[in-house]
């Protein structure tokens, strides 16, 4: 499947999907479908849903403090529901507003998706992950996490509803990406012995989304792509293929970071994609090589 192709179907026709959380990797899963099969997306701004509105979705303000106006009955309608909002530390959003009726009072739902990250693992020193592996997160928004997916794990068992859980490793994609840092100046060439990171093309997850929706999927899955790689290589590689100048390199030690930048170099793993590739998904962007390449100014 070409990733730029014309909107699919993801399913039959009576096939609704709703989206709690329409960011921007929700975001390209939603345009990539007929908007007739869209049964609605939540957003925290009064903006961003006058863009749904004017091409054709129907927009709900929803912040996770309240309701929101006509959610519970779009929900009513809806067969396939994807959640991406971030836990926080009075849990999971979605659930406090709406986990009652979602627990039961959905008829036609078929499907549930939620939008995690590899972030729950933690740090295994460089070594591989996969689904299989025992979560110990470190970070507070990690540790929040990992009680979102139990919770949605919970409920979707008590439903008997089949719940894909997609962790996701760093996401880049058009708009979002090395290029765009080279271009601002603000790329660096962090240096930390032994650190790797995989990444992932917002593409891929558009993709993995739709297989894992419309084939109904219950599974855990890993969505990542295939070379875990340092830092410090990519922004090479995006330098030398978009003629920007190298930036020098800094020693993470001696860097000036965030306090949260300065923790994700706190987990340092490879993560497995295998179990996705096992239920019949093809990468467009196998590395970060292909994804820089097709996103080249």
């Amino acid at each position: 499947m070409n990733p730029a192709a014309s909107p699919r179907p993801l399913g039959p026709p009576d096939t609704r999907l709703f989206t709690f959380g329409c960011g921007y990797s929700a975001g390209h899963f939603v345009s990539g479908l007929p908007v007739e099969e869209v049964m609605g997306v939540t957003t925290r701004s009064l903006d961003k849903a006058k863009g749904f509105a004017a091409r054709g979705l129907q927009p709900f303000l929803f912040d996770g403090t309240g309701p929101g106006e006509g959610i519970e009955a779009a929900l009513a309608e809806t067969t396939h529901l994807l959640v991406s909002i971030a836990p926080g530390e009075e849990g999971d959003p979605v659930l406090r507003q709406y986990g009652e009726l979602i627990g039961s009072g959905m008829p036609d739902l078929q499907w549930i998706g939620y939008l995690s990250t590899v972030g729950v693992y933690g740090d295994h020193g460089g070594a591989w992950v996969d689904e299989t592996t025992p979560l110990r997160p470190i970070s507070k928004r990690s540790r929040e996490r990992v009680e979102a997916e139990a919770d949605w794990l919970l409920l979707a068992r008590r439903r008997r509803v089949p719940l894909s859980i997609l962790r996701l490793s760093g996401i880049y994609g058009p708009g979002r990406n090395t290029f765009e840092n080279l271009k601002a100046g603000k790329a660096r060439r962090l240096v930390k012995p032994g650190q790797v990171f995989n990444r992932i093309h917002v593409e891929d997850i558009a993709g993995a989304l739709r297989l894992l929706a419309a084939r109904r999927e219950n599974a855990i899955v890993n969505v990542t792509d295939d070379e875990p790689a340092p830092p410090q290589d990519v922004v090479t590689h995006a330098a030398a293929i978009g003629g920007f100048d190298l930036p020098p390199e800094v020693d993470f030690d001696s860097a000036d970071l965030t306090p949260m930048a300065r923790s994700f170099y706190g987990e340092n793993k490879r993560v497995g994609n295998a179990r996705l590739k096992s239920l019949g998904y093809e990468f467009f962007f196998p590395t970060f090589r292909e994804g820089l390449a097709v996103l080249k100014p």
